[in-house]
């Protein structure tokens, strides 16, 4: 159960001043320590936090640093994550393994877990990558919405935690933080907690020079509890996470700080933010605090006080795991928590591709990838949807799913309402909480709008599928501001970004299978509006699994071999059926994902791409076909911006058809 808002502060008898400021110099002195040996980091956060962070880990915070997998523990985010010094100074304080002081001490270097910004992966307690302002907090959503979700379908018993956030004034600017607090707002995540330092400092200097908005009024308006107090106090920051503790809203709790607390020339200017304070002004800084210990050096009883409170929820999680232990759902809790998919799904989709297979259906592979939907949902009970306000048009719920609404989260449909960053986001933070596996839809040429979230994704190996529809100029009339020309080149840029473009509802189901089972980062299932033929009438292996592979092979000797994914598959068929009238053999290949295709070894890519004239057909701009066509190959697609149209009058006034790829070959080979 979820620990009680009163739980009392730890006894510090060390010095004159106050337990806890105490507490909080410690982290101060570290961060002072860390960024100086590193000559770069930013101090200026974690010296006006610290009191904030001292009271939050030390009185409410429900965590067990034996435990960082503990599945009921509270969630930390650190939004701002430039202050990071100061997250890695509550780890090591509170006795986390693998944040030892040696890890302090090499903040910023290579290999190092306490990186200059938290990246999720180098120490299991950095819940999320933070960095890019906005994102954590926008993260931290998510997982407020996933223990909600989760809470709801195993009980209170086995899931009952907060998420807590600490950001900065550069989080709230970011439109992104709007998209999030409106969507918490309206799910009413009141076990979600903000604490915004609200130190007046930006960059550039004071944020009047840019801001002049009442973030306490925006966050009222969207539905979230809102509290002023200065973050100097502890005892009135304690009151008010005490009651934030008892909100059935979520909270926001400016801490009015001073950045760079305690150094005598720095501090309240933007020369705390970003940069060493330098010898002068640490050793200054640390007089001012009364902070008298060497470098890297934490007093006994302040670092036994520390430990102390690293190991206070120790009892909470032991009678926790007791619970577990009797509890009917136990294996289906492990199971999902530790992302294992149950064994019955590979049959399951297996009968379904015999069906499609069999059947050959035309149809959009957005349609095929309800159907698939339709099947996997059922089997997979931790598969969460939702939709950027598309539903309709990316296909993206079936029947029996449920929307999530304000205080009711045993649904599993999310209506993201028009927030595409925010869903992205959102869907980063229940992957990382674990026990879902989220996917998101929108069209394709919006994720121009969610693609900072989806590079953290894929930096932090998150389970996330996007669905992202309407992928080509064959949605036709909506023109060239919906028509995506750019975005198949520049998803497929980002390192760990699987992007698969199925060429029929055979290939979507294997898309979809590949898509769930990844469980090493994020993928993305770029769908048509218009319907495509079916081409593959085996369903055995997966042969997507691979990439890329030949579909259909050169009737006689293979001159040409046409490489295409999607809807373009179909007129790549087109086009060797045409040119083998002629006595020109050519042969098909069908590239769903260029990431799998590069992973195979040479000789498979080699035998699939065979050594004639390469041909790529693709409705997206040609950049980083080379790669698998040559210097000598030929590209048929797009060379700028598409156009208002009937789909069918686009692909023929652009030049991209079965006639248009026969005259190249024939062209080029005679």
């Amino acid at each position: 159960m979820a620990n009680s808002p009163e739980d009392p502060v730890l006894e510090v008898s060390v010095g004159a001043q106050p337990a806890e400021r105490l507490l909080a110099n410690a982290l101060r002195a570290l961060a002072i320590d860390a960024v100086e040996t590193a000559k770069s980091g930013h101090p200026g956060m974690p010296l006006g936090m610290a009191d904030v962070a001292a009271v939050l880990w030390t009185r409410f915070l429900r965590f067990d640093a034996a435990d960082p997998h503990w599945p009921d523990r509270d969630r930390f985010v650190l939004s701002a994550g430039h202050g990071s010094m100061m997250l890695y100074g509550l780890l090591h304080l509170t006795g986390f393994a693998g944040m030892e002081m040696e890890a302090l001490r090499r903040f910023r270097q290579l290999h190092s877990a306490a990186a200059g910004h938290p990246e999720a992966g180098l120490h299991p307690a950095i819940e999320t990558t933070t960095g890019p302002l906005g994102q954590g907090i926008a993260t931290a959503v998510g997982m407020a919405l996933a223990e909600r979700m989760l809470a709801a379908r195993f009980g209170r018993s086995l899931v009952d935690h907060r998420t807590w956030v600490i950001a900065s004034d550069g989080d709230l600017m970011e439109g992104i933080s709007h998209e999030a607090a409106s969507l918490a707002g309206h799910l009413k995540l009141a076990r979600l907690t903000v604490l915004y330092d609200d130190n007046a400092i930006s960059i550039d200097g004071p944020t009047k020079l840019a801001l002049s908005d009442d973030p306490l009024k925006r966050f009222a308006a969207l539905g979230w509890t809102v509290k002023r107090v200065d973050g100097l106090d502890a005892e009135a920051v304690g009151a008010a996470l005490s009651a934030a503790s008892r909100s059935q809203r979520p909270t926001l709790i400016a801490c009015r700080t001073v950045i760079g607390y305690g150094a005598p020339k720095k501090a309240g200017t933007e020369a705390a933010h970003g940069a060493a304070l330098g010898p002068e002004e640490a050793a200054a800084a640390k007089r001012a605090l009364g902070w008298d210990a060497p470098p890297f050096t934490v007093p006994g009883d302040i670092a036994a006080a520390w430990r102390a409170a690293g190991a206070r929820g120790a009892p909470q999680r032991r009678a926790w795991l007791r619970r577990l232990a009797h509890h009917p759902l136990r294996a289906e809790f492990e199971r999902v928590m530790a992302g294992r998919l149950p064994e019955a799904l590979q049959a399951t989709l297996a009968a379904l591709k015999g069906e499609l297979a069999a059947g050959r259906p035309k149809m959009a592979t957005r349609q095929a990838s309800q159907k698939v939907l339709e099947v996997l949902v059922p089997a997979l009970p931790e598969m969460v949807g939702g939709s950027a306000d598309l539903t309709t048009s990316n296909l993206t719920e079936v029947r029996g799913m449920a929307a999530v609404s304000p205080g009711s989260y045993g649904g599993r449909y999310i209506h993201y309402g028009v927030r595409e960053h925010g869903m992205a986001a959102a869907m980063n933070g229940m992957a990382r909480h674990g026990g879902i596996i989220p996917y998101g839809g929108t069209f394709l040429v919006f994720s121009d709008y969610m693609r900072p979230a989806m590079r953290l994704a894929a930096l932090m190996e998150a389970r996330v599928v996007y669905v992202l529809t309407h992928d080509s100029i064959g949605l036709g009339e909506d023109g060239p501001t919906h028509q995506p020309v750019e975005h198949l080149a520049a998803l497929r840029a980002m390192p760990n970004l699987f992007v698969f473009r199925p060429a029929d509802a055979v290939e979507t189901a294997e898309c979809w299978e590949l898509a769930v089972r990844r469980a090493e980062g994020p993928s993305a299932l770029v769908l048509t509006r218009q319907a495509v033929p079916g081409l593959r009438s085996h369903a055995g292996e997966n042969l997507s699994a691979r990439g890329g592979y030949v579909l259909a092979e050169a009737e006689g000797e293979r001159r040409a071999t046409l490489i295409a994914s999607g809807s373009e598959v179909a007129i790549a068929m087109a086009a060797r059926e045409a040119m083998s009238a002629e006595g020109i053999g050519a042969a098909v290949v069908s590239l769903p994902c260029w990431e799998l295709f590069a992973a195979q070894d040479a000789a498979w890519r080699d035998a699939v791409l065979g050594v004639g004239l390469r041909v790529g057909i693709e409705a997206a701009v040609g950049f980083g076909w080379e790669r698998w066509l040559g210097p000598e190959g030929i590209f048929i697609g797009m060379r700028g911006f598409g156009a208002s149209a009937p789909a069918e009058d686009l692909f023929r006034h652009f030049g991209i058809t079965a006639e248009a790829v026969t005259a190249a070959v024939r062209g080029r080979i005679g």
